[in-house]
This record gives C-alpha cells, sequence and structure tokens, in this order.
C-alpha cells in the first residue's frame, strides 16, 4: 500500500527542567520586528539640530540669581559611564575627542574623589553656567563604592570638590548631622544614575537595593531624578550600525521599559546615549543623542529650581 503521508515538522521544543522535573517550554510566538517603521521618540538629526542644542545650552542660565551654576551629580555602577559622559560633553563644546576625567571599564572605580567639572564655551572660552558632579563608583556591597550616606551628604552641599571617599566609612560633619543645609547653589539641582546599557540584565540584587535607597533619599530631598542608559551602540547591534535607529529600535525600548519597572523611575525621564569611548572624530548623531541628555537634565534642575522658589514664597 501507499507510503505514510509526511507532516509538517514541528518546531524543535527542548526539554528544560524545572524543579526536577522536564517539561517543553511553549513555542515561542513571532517576534516582533527590530526596528519598528516609526520611532518611539522623535529627533532631528541634522546639523541644524546641533547647532540648536549647543547653543540653547550655552545660553542656559539657572532662573535663581544666587546660583550661578546648576549642579547635576552623575552616580552609578563602576564602568557605566559616569566620567565618559563629561568627557563627551566637553569635547563636544571644544571641538575635539578630549579626556580630562579619567575614564575607564576597570572592575573597581577609577573615580576615587568626588569631582565637580566645568564645560567651557570652546578651548579658552567662559563657563557654561552648569557642573557636572562625578562621583566614585557604586557597588553592590556594603563596603565597596560610594556609600549612600555621601550621596546624601554631596545632595546637601557639604561634600567639597577632590574629597578623597572612603569606602568603608562615610563622610561625617557636624553640620550635616543636625539636618542643616547650605545655600542652594551649593546643592545638587538634579541626579543622574547611569547605567550600562549591556549589563542591565545582570544587575545585582544588592545594587538594585542600593539604587532604591538612593531614590528614596532623592525624593526626600526632593531633587530630581533621570537615568542615563549608555552604551546603547553595544546594547544592540542595529544601533551600532546606524545610531540613528537607537529610537527605533525595540530593544532599546524593551531596556528603558525594563529601567522603568525595575527601578520604579518613568520610562520619561530614561535617556540613550552613546558616549566617545574609541573615536577620533565627533560625530553629530552621537553630539545630538549627548546634548538632548544633557538639556534635560537642566529641564529636571529648574523644576529643583522652581519648587524652591515656591516653597521660599
Amino acid at each position: 500500500m501507499g507510503g505514510s503521508s509526511s507532516k509538517p515538522t514541528e518546531p524543535s521544543r527542548r526539554l528544560v527542567p524545572l524543579r526536577g522535573a522536564w517539561f517543553k517550554p511553549v513555542v515561542e510566538q513571532e517576534r516582533k520586528p527590530e526596528l519598528l517603521k516609526d520611532p518611539w521618540r522623535n529627533a532631528k538629526w541634522d546639523e541644524s539640530a546641533r547647532t540648536k542644542l549647543m547653543q540653547s545650552l550655552k545660553e542656559y542660565k539657572p532662573p535663581v540669581d544666587s546660583v550661578p551654576q546648576a549642579r547635576i551629580l552623575l552616580i552609578g555602577l563602576v564602568g557605566a559611564g559616569k566620567s565618559s559622559f563629561f568627557n563627551s560633553i566637553n569635547s563636544i563644546f571644544r571641538g575635539n575627542i578630549t579626556s580630562q576625567a579619567e575614564a575607564g571599564d576597570m572592575g573597581t572605580s577609577l573615580t576615587l574623589k568626588y569631582r565637580t567639572y566645568q564645560v567651557k564655551a570652546g578651548r579658552g572660552g567662559q563657563p557654561l553656567s552648569f557642573l557636572l558632579c562625578d562621583t566614585m563608583g557604586l557597588e553592590a556591597t556594603d563596603d565597596g563604592g560610594v556609600k549612600t550616606e555621601d550621596i546624601v551628604s554631596i545632595l546637601k552641599g557639604y561634600v567639597p570638590d577632590k574629597y578623597q571617599f572612603n569606602p568603608v566609612q562615610a563622610k561625617v560633619t557636624d553640620d550635616c548631622q543636625t539636618g542643616s543645609r547650605l545655600p542652594l547653589q551649593d546643592r545638587i539641582h538634579c541626579v543622574v544614575y547611569v547605567i550600562d546599557a549591556t549589563k542591565l540584565a545582570i544587575m545585582p540584587e544588592g545594587m538594585k537595593n542600593k539604587i532604591d535607597e538612593i531614590r528614596k533619599k532623592t525624593k526626600y530631598h526632593e531633587v530630581p531624578l533621570m537615568v542615563l542608559l549608555t552604551k546603547v551602540d553595544k546594547a544592540c547591534p542595529l544601533v551600532e550600525k546606524d545610531l540613528k535607529n537607537v529610537y527605533r529600535s525595540c530593544y532599546i525600548k524593551g531596556l528603558i521599559d525594563k529601567v522603568h519597572q525595575s527601578l520604579g523611575i518613568p520610562a520619561l525621564y530614561v535617556l540613550p546615549v552613546k558616549n566617545y569611548s574609541h573615536e577620533l572624530d565627533l560625530n553629530d548623531t552621537c553630539d545630538i543623542l549627548l546634548l538632548t541628555a544633557m538639556q534635560k537634565m537642566l529641564n529636571f534642575a529648574d523644576g529643583y529650581f522652581d519648587n524652591w522658589e515656591e516653597d521660599t514664597e
């Protein structure tokens, strides 16, 4: 008689263990397109957009007369890109790649001191009206990295430039213990948590707890908190191929949603960037992402100033 009729081949389903038992997982549904037709955030990538952003940052002034420069505090894991972000912004305004702040991907923090960095409008130009404040990297253990108590002291304005961090003992001052604060110009006006996009999925639970503790501290002191998602080109090959794909990448959008879900920070407050690391020349698309993030930080700082003015009326 005739041979048996052939059947369509089923998708292979590897047996995997689950609490001592074995089962066949459900076949994965059809994946979404890796690049969306329409971007989930709008952006202009031409040179005029870059020029406009640069001019906006050059003209920025804090809305409070007693504050000459808005202070932006960068915190994050070792190697996340805090120092590299300052170097990148500084490079844009200098017109060439620079590396004033020591940066790298070492296992332990290269930043051992609290540093406040100025950005100047070109070589020999006037300082712009914001400071980028760099800290020792966060670590999941209690005896490693910058202490949460030190971050609170920085928020209040007690930690001077070039203060040497001690990962074992937090800075203690009599004034800090009283709960008082220094003048508004010495305080932090916006906190930016810097996250390496390639390591978000493997963030230790201890680190998440530390970040949550810092988030509660910033909320208590009414300091706005946003997230800088770095190394997006390394996280998504399509973005590495063309940085303009960053707002069309399903994977990058998924990472931002994950930040929102795991850290409780609104997705709107998460800005993807690519810092300069090995490049010899500036790139307009990279600059636009970096300058957009810097502009948003100052917008957040202005919100802090607005709340301060309301409280003093």
